[in-house]
């Protein structure tokens, strides 16, 4: 059976470190639009921005785009995509990418290298990708680590270095072979999301601050694929806004 995928793209205002970033103009457009064409460059079948702003309604209608609609109070992207899979009626099997509406720069290749990861693995609910960690990064809290077991499955995430190589971290060094750094994007069965819904925060995901956790806690199984690169950052700050058009101005 041929994998096929929708990609939905929460994009929020209300940025607190960026208000209003998913309108901010890069290269003559919004980043919403070049998000979007990152999406569309890729297999997905279906393109969908999720967002409760109607200016960035109206921004993505005036290029083209499907929108969503969706309630103002969601807490994490998730949230805002389980609604979307919910109100469209997508078939539980139906598998769904989570493009970040900041990620302009985001590979169209890792869509569907993360949905391939999730199709072909029909025991998980939910797939990510992870890359090999840099030396710098094993002790770094902002850099996520997962570990897995042999057959490609999520056993842990976590911001300490993971697996913990005893007798070399004890004397500080950094040897990362072998570990790996999470990259922060997911495909989902649409069934899935529904059950997320119904979860409460747990005590892992609340101490390390990372949503994905409430997924093991729940006893739900995460695919992982290993990829050799990272995608460009995505843009959380003014100095990422720069970065990005600069990077722009230098593909042009």
């Amino acid at each position: 059976m041929s994998m096929r995928y929708h990609v939905v793209i929460p994009a929020r205002f209300a940025s607190t470190r960026l208000p209003g970033k998913p309108l901010l103009e890069i290269a003559g457009q919004p980043m919403i639009r070049h998000v979007w064409k990152r999406a569309q460059q890729s297999a997905a079948t279906r393109v969908v921005v999720a967002t409760d702003d109607p200016r960035i309604a109206e921004a993505v209608h005036a290029f083209g785009g499907e929108v969503c609609l969706t309630a103002a109070d969601h807490q994490s992207g998730t949230d805002r995509i389980a609604e979307v899979a919910g109100r469209m009626d997508w078939d539980e099997d139906t598998l769904v990418v989570n493009l970040q509406g900041d990620e302009p720069l985001m590979p169209p290749a890792l869509l569907d290298r993360v949905a391939a990861t999730l199709h072909v693995h029909p025991d998980a609910a939910m797939a990510t990708l992870g890359v090999p960690l840099h030396a710098d990064e094993v002790f770094d809290s902002n850099v996520v680590k997962l570990v897995t077991d042999r057959h490609g499955m999520a056993l842990y995430f976590s911001r300490a270095p993971i697996p913990w190589k005893r007798g070399l971290f004890e004397q500080g060094e950094a040897r990362p072979e072998g570990m790996y750094r999470h990259l922060g994007i997911y495909a989902y069965r649409a069934g899935f999301l529904q059950r997320y819904l119904e979860w409460s925060p747990a005590p892992i995901e609340q101490d390390e601050a990372l949503e994905q956790l409430r997924v093991l806690w729940a006893g739900e199984r995460i695919a992982v694929g290993i990829v050799d690169e990272p995608p460009p950052a995505g843009v959380d700050s003014r100095e990422d806004y720069e970065r990005v058009c600069a990077e722009f101005s230098r593909l042009r």
